[in-house]
């Protein structure tokens, strides 16, 4: 299966084309936001877990990445609300499920197998954040790779002032506008190489989850889909 798998052309999803499919677990299903692979696959996808919902014990290879959305996602190390970020290195195992249930922002198989660092960071934590000139960073990862974070942008603020190579971007709160569509709430890119002038927040500002630097090895030709 391949899901917006050319990683040199943009991509994105708003909430009102979300196509949930159910996955093989019952009371979970998933938004397909781009994908290499069946049911074992490299995959960022949006999941929606219904109250009292589980997931059989699984193990991570190629690792996980999860930002809980809303509601609380639990495993047998902690339980996680939302504004939590995940990270499941390679070779972790975790068995997930929730009571009240949950919506999570989820990516697989897309990790080094030397990472080994496990992050648990609260979003929501103010002591999390840094202010600067067009608004404010909470930092969730950082390597050689790739960058992670939360951002704020106040209105009219670009959301990205330099080149980058490649991004991923998930709007959280607020929106998103360039010349020809606004990303609200729910709202994923995916963006070549390039630096996105055009890319500013809405009247309200906008918060966003930002990744920045992973794509370098689809888009270099290392790997192929």
């Amino acid at each position: 299966m391949l899901i917006h798998s050319d990683f040199l052309q943009r991509a994105a999803v708003l909430p009102q084309h979300y196509q949930w499919i159910a996955s093989p677990q019952p009371g979970v299903e998933r938004v397909m936001l781009d994908r290499i692979g069946e049911e074992k696959a490299r995959a960022t996808s949006i999941v929606r877990y219904a109250p009292a919902s589980r997931f059989p014990g699984h193990p991570h290879p190629g690792g996980e990445e999860i930002l809980v959305l809303s509601g609380t996602f639990s495993d047998e190390h902690g339980d996680y609300p939302a504004g939590w970020y995940l990270r499941n290195p390679h070779g972790s195992s975790h068995q997930p499920f929730t009571h009240e249930g949950a919506v999570i922002f989820v990516k697989l198989r897309q990790m080094p197998e030397k990472e080994s660092r496990s992050v648990r960071i609260n979003t929501h934590d103010a002591s999390n954040w840094t202010e600067h000139d067009v608004g404010a960073s909470c930092p969730l990862f950082a390597d050689e790779r790739e960058q992670v974070s939360v951002e704020k942008r106040a209105a009219g603020r670009q959301l990205v002032s330099q080149f980058v190579d490649g991004a991923e971007v998930l709007v959280l709160e607020g929106s998103l506008n360039d010349a020809a569509q606004e990303y609200g709430e729910g709202s994923w890119l995916r963006l070549p190489p390039g630096t996105y002038s055009e890319l500013v927040a809405g009247l309200r500002g906008a918060t966003v989850y930002l990744k920045t630097g992973h794509l370098g090895e689809y888009l270099t030709g290392a790997m192929a889909p």
